[in-house]
């Protein structure tokens, strides 16, 4: 179990374990729209949801997740934890889950699978939730443009390598970058994520700025420290 300063994780049954990417994203999302509603697109064991749940007065966070038991698992996250009348998890693809939209969200998020290399391991499940060809970009843009409310926000974190081509796939649908946030593990590796937020309307002045993890091994730098301190319990 892995546990933060307001809720608790269950991970035994998922293939992908509480991790960085996720907990950036879930502090890092924006929030300043005052979102009525959040939709976390591959939900895992439902991290990303239950920090917007703790972040934003949000009264409807779906979330959706294709493997069973990672399913069942954010489920049981959810019901402990103390905004389980909000969250909600829909076991289902996102092919499925935009056939029939029903309603529109203010902010969508998703830490998508990123692997897209050829090899597999022989943990099918791992791969699936690994690989980006169990969710491809295009698939979660054409979700946003789907889905999101006229003022709404997708967040999403990627390698920083696929930025550029990401950017350009959201432009097709008439998304547009609002803000950039490039992150390093320390001052001296080279940028290994992106974050980014995107709207129906285009802004003049991107917000970009760049993120630093760590100054030593566990030594946090202020920045981290301040994006994160409201979840860690060490922070």
């Amino acid at each position: 179990m892995f546990k933060f300063k307001q809720f608790s994780i269950n991970q035994d049954r998922c293939a992908m374990k509480v991790g960085t990417d996720g907990v950036l994203l879930g502090a890092w999302a924006p929030v300043h729209h005052s979102p009525f509603s959040v939709l976390d697109i591959g939900a895992g064991t439902g991290i990303i949801a239950l920090m917007l749940a703790q972040r934003s007065h949000a009264e409807k966070i779906d979330a959706l997740e294709i493997d069973e038991d990672a399913y069942e698992q954010s489920v049981e996250n959810f019901e402990a934890s103390p905004w389980g009348d909000r969250l909600f998890c829909f076991h289902a693809g996102l092919d499925e889950f935009i056939e029939e939209p029903e309603d529109e969200y203010d902010l969508i998020v998703s830490n998508p699978p990123f692997y897209a290399e050829d090899y597999k391991t022989e943990n099918e499940q791992r791969d699936l939730a690994r690989f980006q060809d169990a969710m491809p970009f295009e698939e979660i843009v054409e979700a946003a443009d789907l889905l999101l409310s006229e003022n709404g926000i997708l967040a999403i974190i990627i390698p920083f390598k696929e930025e550029e081509k990401f950017i350009a796939l959201a432009k097709e649908s008439e998304l547009y970058p609002i803000k950039i946030t490039r992150v390093k593990g320390t001052p001296k590796s080279e940028i290994k994520r992106s974050l980014l937020a995107f709207s129906r309307n285009e802004v003049l002045e991107i917000e970009t700025d760049e993120l630093i993890i760590e100054i030593d091994r566990h030594v946090y730098t202020p920045e981290y420290t301040e994006l994160t301190k409201d979840f860690y319990l060490k922070m």
